[in-house]
């Protein structure tokens, strides 16, 4: 059978209807904002559709849609969730937070991704006995989406959360791409007990290429020695708004 997933509006779609320049122009907003076809479309009423889309979508369809008849611990889990975006989440603090047994949370949490609400990446290792393997970290399809539910529309200059908002961008525009153009590898982020860690890691045919993402392009970035030195990746590379364009619409394999 063939399957096939619908995301909203991808960075390498806007670039075939649009340039360069303009997706420049606006992606502040769409990282505020997200991409949805509506909120792209109708920019001026981005706060009211993705309200809307919140409270129906993700509670209403979601709910009904197997039976769940306790919404309000989809709707803590679901703030936990945004509040972390970017970070390696436990679901026993899950569990803590929204008043359910962790076998509730991960039920949860699975029915969130098969609606393509959240992403949850998985942590890449060896077996070297410093990795850490047990945590995924999690990211909203839609930054617009988990913008509205911590109700936080700020623009990017007032924001201080810009880099775990920079960091979902990136991993679900990359994902979007590499799906579209049928990427058989996997995808990971790396972390130790030290906590030297990557942002993101493809392994595709054995090898292993290396990216980290940072907002301001001034910023300097080394790359763990340790990991460098185990796995000797094949490229490494920092994503910043400055370059971000080709890892978003070329695919590399």
């Amino acid at each position: 059978k063939w399957e096939y997933n619908l995301y909203p509006i991808s960075v390498e779609e806007l670039l075939q209807h649009t340039n360069y320049l303009e997706i420049l122009k606006n992606l502040n907003s769409y990282l505020v904002f997200g991409t949805y076809p509506e909120v792209v479309n109708q920019q001026r009423d981005a706060q009211e559709i993705l309200k809307n889309l919140t409270s129906s979508y993700l509670y209403k369809d979601i709910l009904a849609l197997v039976g769940i008849k306790k919404p309000q611990i989809l709707e803590k889990i679901l703030t936990a969730l945004a509040y972390q975006v970017g970070s390696e989440v436990s679901l026993s603090e899950l569990a803590q937070t929204a008043g359910a047994d962790v076998k509730t949370i991960e039920s949860y949490i699975h029915l969130l991704e098969q609606s393509f609400v959240i992403y949850r990446l998985g942590t890449f290792s060896r077996n070297l006995r410093n990795e850490i393997n047990k945590k995924k970290k999690v990211f909203f399809y839609d930054t617009g989406i988990r913008n509205a539910l911590i109700s936080n529309f700020n623009p990017i200059t007032a924001r201080n959360d810009i880099g775990a908002l920079w960091e979902n961008f990136l991993i679900m525009e990359r994902k979007k791409l590499l799906a579209y153009h049928g990427f058989y590898g996997k995808t990971y982020f790396w972390r130790n007990k030290d906590k030297a860690e990557i942002d993101y890691v493809e392994e595709i045919d054995g090898e292993l290429y290396v990216y980290e993402f940072k907002w301001n392009p001034k910023e300097k970035v080394k790359f763990p020695p340790i990991f460098m030195e185990n796995y000797k990746p094949k490229s490494s590379q920092t994503i910043n708004r400055e370059n971000f364009m080709a890892f978003l619409t070329v695919y590399p394999y």
